[in-house]
Parts: C-alpha cells; sequence; structure tokens
C-alpha cells in the first residue's frame, strides 16, 4: 500500500535515491548531490509558505516524490515528480496520489494555478500531465518569477478550481 505523506528529515537519503538515478539515467544529466542544494534542504528551499514536498512511501522506503514551490501571487511551481520505475503506471497510482495530495494542498491554501516544465523527450510525464488536467504553454506564458530548470524545454499550467 501506497501511503502519501510530507517530507521529513528522515526521508532525505530516500529522497535522494529517487530523484538523482532517475535525472542521471533517464534525463542523462550528470548530476551530483552537491548540484542540488534543494534536496539538501528540502524544508528549507520547499516546505515555506504555501510550498511543501511530500513523499509516496511503500513499506516505509521512499518509492516517489512531489514538491509545490510557492511563487507568489497564489501560484505554484511543481517540481522533483518523480516515481521509482518499479512504481510506475496507472496500476499503482502513485503518481496519481502524489499529484492529488498536491492538488488537494493547493486548494486548501488558495493557489489558483500551478506550473512545471519538464524535458521534451520524457513523453510519459506528458501524457501523465495532460491527462490530468495540464496545457501545454509556451516559455513566454509563464510567469516572469517562474524557476526555469536548465533542463526545462517544454512547459504547462494547470488552473486549480
Amino acid at each position: 500500500m501506497i501511503e502519501v505523506v510530507p517530507f521529513i528529515s528522515e526521508h532525505g537519503d530516500g529522497v535522494v535515491d529517487v530523484i538523482l538515478p532517475i535525472q542521471r539515467a533517464e534525463f542523462e544529466i550528470p548530476i551530483t548531490l552537491e548540484d542540488r542544494p534543494d534536496l539538501r534542504d528540502v524544508s528549507g528551499f520547499y516546505q515555506r509558505r504555501a510550498g511543501n514536498f511530500w513523499v509516496a512511501l511503500a513499506g516505509g522506503e521512499v518509492v516517489g516524490t512531489i514538491a509545490l514551490l510557492d511563487i507568489g501571487e497564489r501560484r505554484g511551481a511543481l517540481r522533483k515528480m518523480f516515481v521509482a520505475a518499479e512504481h510506475r503506471g496507472a496500476a499503482r497510482g502513485v503518481a496519481a496520489k502524489l499529484l492529488e495530495t498536491l492538488l488537494h494542498w493547493c486548494r486548501e491554501r488558495g493557489i489558483d494555478g500551478i506550473f512545471l516544465g519538464t524535458t521534451a523527450k520524457y513523453l510519459a510525464a506528458h501524457r501523465f500531465y495532460e491527462k490530468n488536467g495540464f496545457v501545454e504553454i509556451e516559455v513566454g506564458e509563464l510567469p516572469a518569477w517562474f524557476p526555469i530548470m536548465a533542463v526545462g524545454t517544454k512547459f504547462y499550467r494547470r488552473s486549480i478550481p
């Protein structure tokens, strides 16, 4: 059974163990933990104002992550959505549980829109986002204060009713 909970420091190693291998292998980004200051200070970077960071746990092990970065003006940036390969797929529902947790959080805190950036080659992620109400937008449609990552080439937005 999958449980989605807010990040606590005890999840730190598990978060790194999920995210970095995916970024290295699937996105072909030669990245280290030192290159990711946000992963070294999840609470300080994400868990402030209306932002948060969640982990999906299977038997106490981190198998997925998602974050909301508060970018102001009742908007957020969806960040760090990763699910370990062996826990992916609609039948498992890990990604859906992570996203629903984030959307519920947004509704409770008055966040009315979220934006995200991803790489153009990650087609499964595009399908997932589009199936869940995200609309592709041009980079010029992003809020000026949206943090664009170096690998970000495809962008989406979703309104939160």
